[in-house]
């Protein structure tokens, strides 16, 4: 069943729109008409062949068995799916090729991977977001310092973002980017999340400081959620695509594994320090577990003359890059001045080269 994400001030938008509907038969339509709406689209239901216009526009054609050769001489199209109306038909197979069917189905059996595609086409789902889950390799290693900065900078290149606080603990990403007031869901509202959730209306119902949505905790006493929840929320941030940045605790709970397992790259970041590098090496071995893209981020300078390189060398990972300090970064997080804001401080530097090589350039509309 399909979860419904919405905030409760703001306005019902439009549906937006759903796929056409070729039927007579009653109960077919009856029950198609069900599942768009589970999905949060509005059909477009015809008990006869469309005109060729209507045919090649919506996002999804469903044909029932009943006008399968009624529509056979319509220009060829992807997206059409020939829903069957008896078992024992065989012919069923040879009316989908005249179609230019991608499938036929059947309900209720397929009604699961129907759903499913309906929302995607409804939602116009392109290439999957990149979801890159940021990691501190002992606490206080700057991993959601990084994790903020990689969001500001990516919504300032034009990335469609979203950034999602997996740590309970880590004080709340909105407080780094100077928007713990700002309106919008938090965790605790989506905790109980099951099935598919909207990457629209999830995108819709965030708060979004600096063009970018943002997942964070509020200041109640929730400290956890189902890994479930973080299956779904990722989901659907990973279909409106671009760029998805994780900010996750060193010991990884059931919603943290989840996450990496749903990461395309993960960065951890060291400071160049023995006693990091030791702690650092714990916590990459239970993240490869999941999640075989690991890279390192080194902060530098370290104390006894640790280079990146050695850190790198010494955790078995890719090096990602290093940062230098950033001055007056500190007080800038405390006036509300999130991370990355500087565009030429190390931070947003960093960013900046990882996001060149990671990420397609953004076109401008």
């Amino acid at each position: 069943m399909s979860a419904s994400v919405t905030d409760p001030h703001a306005t019902a938008p439009e549906p937006p729109p759903g796929p056409l509907v070729l039927t007579g038969d009653a109960a077919l339509a009856e029950q198609l008409t069900r599942l768009c709406a589970a999905a949060g689209a509005e059909p477009r239901l015809l008990g006869v062949p469309p005109p060729a216009r209507l045919w090649a526009d919506a996002p999804l054609v469903l044909v029932g068995d009943d006008l399968a050769e009624q529509c056979a001489g319509l220009a060829r199209r992807p997206g059409v799916l020939l829903l069957g109306l008896d078992l024992d038909d065989g012919e069923v197979w040879v009316r989908a090729v005249r179609l230019g069917a991608e499938h036929v189905l059947f309900l209720p059996d397929a009604q699961p991977w129907l759903l499913d595609r309906i929302a995607d086409a409804t939602e116009g789902v392109g290439p999957p977001a990149l979801t890159v889950a940021v990691l501190g390799g002992r606490g206080g290693a700057g991993a959601s310092t990084l994790a903020c900065a990689l969001a500001v900078c990516a919504a300032r290149a034009g990335h469609r973002t979203m950034l999602i606080d997996g740590d309970p603990l880590g004080g709340g990403l909105d407080v780094l980017l100077g928007a713990e007031q700002a309106g919008g869901l938090r965790w605790p509202d989506l905790a109980a999340s099951r099935g598919r959730i909207s990457g629209t209306e999830l995108a819709k119902a965030l708060p979004e400081p600096h063009r970018l949505s943002t997942l964070s905790w509020d200041r109640s006493d929730t400290l956890a959620i189902p890994a479930e929840a973080m299956r779904s929320v990722l989901a659907a941030a990973r279909r409106r695509g671009g760029l998805v940045v994780l900010d996750l605790p060193r010991q990884l709970d059931a919603a943290a594994a989840q996450a990496l397992e749903q990461s395309d790259t993960g960065l951890l970041v060291v400071p160049a320090e023995l006693r990091a590098l030791a702690a650092a090496d714990r916590v990459a071995a239970a993240v490869r577990i999941r999640l075989t893209d690991l890279r390192a981020v080194v902060r530098t300078p370290g104390p006894s003359g640790l280079t990146a390189a050695d850190v790198a060398r010494g955790l078995h990972l890719r090096l990602a890059g290093e940062l230098a300090p950033e001055p007056g970064l500190a007080l800038d997080v405390e006036r509300g001045t999130p991370p990355g804001l500087r565009e030429r401080g190390p931070l947003a530097r960093f960013c900046g080269r990882f996001l060149t090589e990671a990420m397609p350039p953004v076109v401008a509309a």
